[in-house]
């Protein structure tokens, strides 16, 4: 039986109050199974993101629930509860230049993160930062273990905030147009190396973008927003094949023939 992992209901997320209120998200539902990647498609703007930072927290919800294994998490929950979330939820941001402490070693990064999540000790928790390096794709790992983030490219440095994320040992990853800022053939070894760690982790995905050919490749179901509202909701055949809903039509008009 499937086994729902992160379920959205009625959602509403806005900014401001009072006639400077403004509405980013609402009525936003969906759910998410264990093991399945979900897309969330839309223009820059339409809420996609907002949706995303707000399952981690990083945004405050103005109506409805974020539930994850059936309990909710959104609202006012105790610390200790908010920091084992932390644990089971991780999410690569969009830009990975920004994404690594530039005067901190790639390898004390890691280290950092599997020392407090896992509760290793530092000489366990090297060996384990360079395993994790080497699942990544990084070449020479225990030997790029001492370098800065200068001294990788935008690729690489993606690779190490992947890797970041599963020292956390996520049961989701939220993945925030993880290749946007790389060019194309990296594009592609990314989208493979996720699919391939999800498939050994077996963690679910949440994948943020508005590349429909991402989507093609990666997504099991598709919600597609626009102007902060859900508007399709769909199996990624449906999504390609019956499209619905006008914008979708666009949305797909505009791949390259």
């Amino acid at each position: 039986m499937t086994e729902k992992l992160v379920e959205i209901k009625d959602l509403e997320i806005s900014f401001g109050e009072g006639r400077k209120k403004f509405v980013a998200v609402k009525n936003a539902n969906f759910f998410i199974n264990r093991g399945e990647t979900f897309s969330l498609v839309g223009e820059s703007g339409s809420g996609k993101t907002t949706i995303g930072r707000a399952i981690i927290r990083l945004n405050e919800t103005s109506g409805g629930d974020i539930l994850y294994n059936g309990e909710k998490i959104n609202g006012k929950i105790s610390h200790e509860k908010s920091r084992e979330l932390i644990k089971k939820i991780q999410m690569i941001f969009q830009d990975p230049m920004t994404s690594l402490d530039p005067i901190k070693t790639i390898g004390s990064q890691i280290v950092e993160v599997i020392v407090k999540h896992q509760g290793k000790s530092a000489k366990e928790a090297k060996k384990m930062a360079i395993d994790y390096m080497d699942k990544v794709g990084i070449p020479d790992a225990e030997k790029r273990f001492n370098e800065y983030p200068f001294q990788y490219s935008g690729g690489m440095r993606q690779r190490i905030v992947i890797a970041i994320a599963l020292a956390c040992r996520p049961d989701v990853l939220i993945c925030d147009e993880p290749t946007t800022a790389l060019d194309v053939t990296i594009q592609a070894q990314i989208i493979d190396l996720l699919k391939s760690l999800k498939e050994e982790y077996g963690f679910s995905v949440i994948f943020i973008t508005h590349d429909l050919g991402v989507v093609a490749s990666i997504a099991d179901k598709v919600a597609v927003m626009y102007a902060g509202e859900i508007i399709e909701y769909a199996t990624v055949e449906e999504i390609f094949y019956e499209p619905c809903h006008p914008y979708t039509w666009s949305l797909l008009s505009s791949l390259p023939q």
